[in-house]
């Protein structure tokens, strides 16, 4: 019997999201759950800018003396790049530029940090990942068949950033995750809890074949109660305090710093390239672009009608699949067949293997009682 196919009325969620639930009009869950509790709980007007300039002074106390008062984190995307921007000009604070290189950026992605860099006079640290480790981890996750086989990098960038912070006692990391783009989340069947530490290990005891010595590792419970309640080391997300248009943004950084847009938000990492455009929507049948188009529906920033017809698109670029592929491939140091033969191992989830699952629901039922969480389901 073939599954039924539904997309949501009000924007492009279908059930490729096995856990989507529809009512009586045709909306879903994910619609639902903005309209109810996010919404009525984002304030970017006067507002989010008391709760800003609170933010700002108490950075600004903290930070007195100091070569620097914050973090930010900084891939070259649109949000981070928005964010250095902000951080520096309207909130007037001294925030040392962090960027992890997990081996996978793109050169637009390099030329865009170094123009924000130049253009707001800040200074960069960069921690480099072992690659040799960063690339067992990362073809542990091709071999264990799940479909979140970005996870050794985003699991770094979070772990590295933390671990920075408690060294050099910097008590605030700005990130640029917002929900003006990203309200409405990706399943969690989708792209699984990157800071699931047993899960990394358990696939990494599985396939990996040399130890993670250096590769830095975080937990749920680390980040989430140890460094912000015990360690008093937060992270803010200020984009949620100040009006953010996407497009807007956007020019604003190529007529003030020339920078450089992607194609796909992500794609600053080439890896992540591959992996949206390609290992998700052929592998599996998801397509991220509805959970980013349905984020800007819901906000105003597209329309149904023009996201639909985007989504007509293909996922990636026929004429140059074979190079990116090629790439990924000469790069992890496999060959193109052994990729092909990733593609085709049985489909697996994070059920398949060891997993903290439940301390994330637990947590986040916690928070959102609390009013300390307001984004969308996962």
């Amino acid at each position: 019997m073939i599954p039924r196919y539904d997309i949501c009325r009000n924007c492009v969620m279908d059930t490729t999201d096995t856990a989507i639930v529809f009512d009586a009009e045709g909306v879903c869950d994910h619609c639902k759950t903005y309209y109810s509790k996010i919404l009525p709980n984002w304030h970017t007007d006067a507002r989010g800018q008391a709760d800003l300039d609170k933010m700002v002074a108490t950075i600004k106390a903290e930070g007195k003396g100091k070569d620097f008062d914050c973090i930010i984190g900084m891939s070259g995307g649109i949000d981070s790049s928005y964010l250095t921007y902000i951080a520096t000009e309207k909130m007037g604070l001294r925030p040392l530029v962090f960027h992890v290189d997990a081996g996978w950026n793109s050169q637009i992605a390099v030329n865009n940090i170094e123009r924000l860099i130049d253009g707001l006079k800040l200074d960069l640290f960069t921690e480099v990942i072992d690659w040799e480790e960063m690339k067992d981890l990362q073809l542990a996750y091709f071999k264990s068949g799940v479909s979140h086989i970005d996870t050794p990098q985003d699991h770094a960038f979070f772990a590295t950033m933390y671990k920075f912070a408690a060294k050099h006692k910097v008590h605030y990391i700005l990130t640029g995750a917002n929900l003006s783009t990203e309200c409405i989340r990706n399943p969690v069947e989708w792209m699984y809890y990157q800071s699931d530490s047993i899960q990394l290990r358990d696939i990494h005891r599985q396939f990996g074949t040399r130890k993670l010595d250096t590769y830095p590792i975080t937990s749920i419970l680390w980040h989430k109660v140890w460094m912000p309640y015990v360690r008093g080391i937060k992270v803010l997300r200020p984009l949620n305090l100040v009006p953010y248009v996407k497009e807007e943004a956007k020019q604003m950084l190529i007529d003030r710093f020339g920078w450089q847009p992607y194609p796909q938000k992500h794609f600053e990492s080439r890896f992540t390239r591959f992996y949206e455009s390609y290992w998700l929507p052929e592998r599996f049948g998801y397509d991220v672009r509805r959970v980013q188009y349905s984020s800007l529906i819901v906000t105003g920033q597209m329309t149904r009608d023009e996201a639909i017809e985007a989504l007509e698109l293909p996922t990636y670029d026929a004429s140059t699949i074979d190079q990116e592929k090629e790439f990924v491939a000469n790069k992890l140091g496999i060959t193109l067949a052994d990729l092909d033969g990733y593609m085709k191992l049985p489909l697996k989830t994070y059920r398949d293997y060891r997993s903290q699952r439940r301390i994330y629901d637990i947590g986040a039922k916690l928070l959102r009682g609390l009013g300390l969480e307001v984004g969308g389901k996962r």
